[in-house]
Order: C-alpha cells, then sequence, then structure tokens
C-alpha cells in the first residue's frame, strides 16, 4: 500500500512538474489522474487495499467537512439569534472501535466537530462520555454517530 502511495505522489509530482503550475487544484488532478494510471496497470493483477482504501479516505474526508460545516452553521446560528436554541445533553456511546488508536481516532473527530466533546472514556474502554451541545433524541445521535463517523472512520482503518 506504501508504494502505491508513493507511486500516486511521484505521479503527482511529475504532473505538476509537466504543466508547470504549482497550486493545489492541478496536485489533486495529478493525483486523480496517477491513481486512474495505477489502477489501470494493476488491473489485471490482483486488486491490492490501495485502491479500495483511497476511495473510502476521500469519502469520509467528504462526509467530515459536510457534518463540520452543518455543526458550524447550526453553533453560529445558535450564537447570533437572541433566543439560544441549544439543548445541551451528555450521553454515554458505546465504542465499535477497539484499539487505542481507534479510539483516539474517533474521539478526535469527534472533537473537532463543533458542539461535541469527548468528556472520558470509561475503564473498560467500551464506552465514551460525550457532551451534545444540540441533544434533541439520544437514539438517534447514537444512531447517526454509528452509522456515519464510526462506521466510516474504522473502515478507513482496519
Amino acid at each position: 500500500m506504501i508504494t502505491h502511495l508513493l507511486l500516486n505522489l511521484l505521479l503527482s509530482f511529475v504532473w505538476v512538474a509537466l504543466t508547470g503550475h504549482l497550486n493545489y487544484i492541478n496536485f489533486v488532478f495529478g493525483f486523480v489522474l496517477g491513481f486512474g494510471i495505477l489502477w489501470v496497470i494493476e488491473r489485471t493483477g490482483n486488486q491490492t487495499q490501495y485502491f479500495l482504501r483511497v476511495p473510502k479516505i476521500i469519502a469520509f474526508i467528504l462526509y467530515f467537512i459536510y457534518d463540520m460545516l452543518k455543526a458550524n452553521f447550526l453553533v453560529t446560528f445558535d450564537l447570533l439569534t437572541p433566543r439560544l436554541f441549544s439543548s445541551p445533553g451528555i450521553i454515554a456511546y458505546p465504542l465499535d472501535a477497539k484499539t487505542d488508536f481507534e479510539i483516539t481516532m474517533l474521539c478526535n473527530i469527534i472533537a473537532l466537530t463543533p458542539g461535541t466533546m469527548v468528556i472520558d472514556l470509561s475503564d473498560d474502554r467500551s464506552t465514551i462520555y460525550i457532551h451534545v451541545m444540540y441533544l434533541k433524541d439520544k437514539e438517534k445521535f447514537i444512531q447517526q454517530m454509528k452509522e456515519g463517523t464510526e462506521k466510516k472512520l474504522l473502515e478507513i482503518i482496519r
């Protein structure tokens, strides 16, 4: 997987050098182009994890940006209006993540989203306690986290 990533980055830099324009859009286009070239070359052999994981990483990044923007707008709207719409609460969130790395990454993603903050991890490492600024329905929040953030994150990590 590391070999494919390094080859893809090399192809991206070659694309940037050939076009002569060093900017993010050109680099991302070169990365996508390099990914396509590597995928076509590797199609005859067995599929490596790289070609399965990169689209999941991109999908997770887009999902996280959408989720973060939505939370930012909600918090900003609440702060700018005279009436507060927040309904704070603390929930016990059961974890599917097992390793230290998985739990740390999930807690960091939760902490980066405005309106949520991880307070504590249980001693048996099976539950985290999250303070949620806009908690309307506890079960719905847990289901959204399970189906969205945690599931997508664990697909990338595992």
